[in-house]
């Protein structure tokens, strides 16, 4: 819990860290900790294309709106697909933590992580947004660096340090050390994907057409990466393909993780291959540490287990690995000057015009 002294500066700070991800937006306000977490989801009326709602209450919409209202998702594979929508969300949650009558009219400085792969014309609709959204000055920071430093890693230390932070549409694998990225792998297969692989197995083997909420569910419930000690069941509900009509299947663990193989072996080829680009003195220390793991993929039952197997190395769930990017970011904002070195490089004295 947070001091009346530490909450009476946060209403008086303009510094913001945002994890703009694919699935879920964080926003982390120096001292006041993370006020925001909601569904990265906008419901929109097609006709006038006005915004109807944005974050939790939009994600209740997904699959369930007449034809005149659609439920999107602005971000697909870690990437802004539809600029205009995500400048929207960005406003709406910059705005939604300078509610107080103390600060009502914001200009923050803010700290957004980014997922390592995106292009430099990515990281500018990333910047622009954030400015025409009221920002004052907006640096960017990658998500691999920000999770690791989420989690604690000593990456300003010459010891190699390793994360994996799987979130919605990327896998981010990355080696740090001195305060930069040695050796970074982004892939965009992640929990997206992993809810697909279920909805096509229970097509494929059922002739049953589940939605994407059921398929989400159904992966945090049972889905795993590794033999369970006890596997478990769950029903799925859907419509069947053949007759039509509404229809309940069960199924078991050992199938939803035979559904998942295919992700979770990209993903574990992905971590083996910065393994083998990484300098033998950096991998010693790895050896030594072990890796982190974190984004919502890290809460895969079984995953860290599976990865220790693949790679010999100790691999860890971080503490709240959901919010591990948003933690970094803050971090990088509370030492600003210390962390600036690890704000991505083209983009560390941006500011509006």
């Amino acid at each position: 819990m947070l001091n009346p002294l530490s909450w009476l500066m946060g209403l008086f700070s303009r510094d913001i860290a945002i994890d703009l991800g694919t699935a879920n937006t964080l926003v982390m306000v120096r001292g006041q900790g993370i006020v925001i977490n909601e569904p990265s989801v906008v419901a929109i009326e097609k006709p006038s294309k006005k915004v109807l709602a944005i974050g939790a209450e939009a994600k209740e919409m997904v699959g369930r709106t007449p034809a005149s209202i659609i439920a999107i998702r602005p971000l697909r594979d870690g990437v802004i697909s539809d600029f205009v929508v995500t400048e929207r969300m960005l406003n709406y949650f910059i705005r939604k933590v300078h509610t107080s009558l103390l600060n009502p009219r914001p200009s923050p400085r803010i700290v957004i992580g980014i997922p390592g792969g995106v292009t430099e014309v990515e990281k500018r609709a990333v910047r622009d947004a954030a400015l025409a959204a009221g920002a004052r000055e907006a640096y960017l920071i990658e998500q691999p660096m920000a999770a690791a430093i989420g989690a604690g890693l000593p990456v300003m230390d010459s010891i190699g340090s390793m994360v994996i932070d799987i979130g919605g549409g990327t896998t981010e694998v990355a080696v740090c050390a001195l305060g930069g990225i040695v050796v970074n792998t982004s892939i965009r297969v992640a929990g997206d994907e992993l809810d697909q692989e279920i909805i096509n197995y229970a097509r494929q083997k059922y002739n049953l057409l589940i939605g994407e909420r059921m398929a989400e569910e159904t992966k945090k419930l049972i889905g795993s990466a590794y033999p369970l000690e006890e596997e478990q069941t769950m029903t799925l509900r859907g419509r069947n393909l053949i007759t039509g009509l509404p229809e309940a299947v069960t199924v078991s663990s050992i199938e939803i993780r035979e559904a998942l193989s295919g992700p979770v072996s990209t993903i574990v080829d992905a971590v083996r291959a910065t393994i083998d680009q990484t300098p033998p003195e950096l991998v010693s220390d790895l050896m030594e540490n072990g890796i982190a793991l974190a984004g919502g993929g890290a809460l895969l039952q079984g995953l860290a287990q599976r990865l220790t197997e693949e790679t010999r190395i100790n691999v860890y769930v971080a503490d709240d690995p959901l919010a591990c990017v948003v933690r970094g970011a803050g971090r990088v904002l509370e030492n600003f000057d210390t962390h600036r070195k690890v704000l991505s490089p083209t983009q560390r004295a941006v500011q509006p015009h």
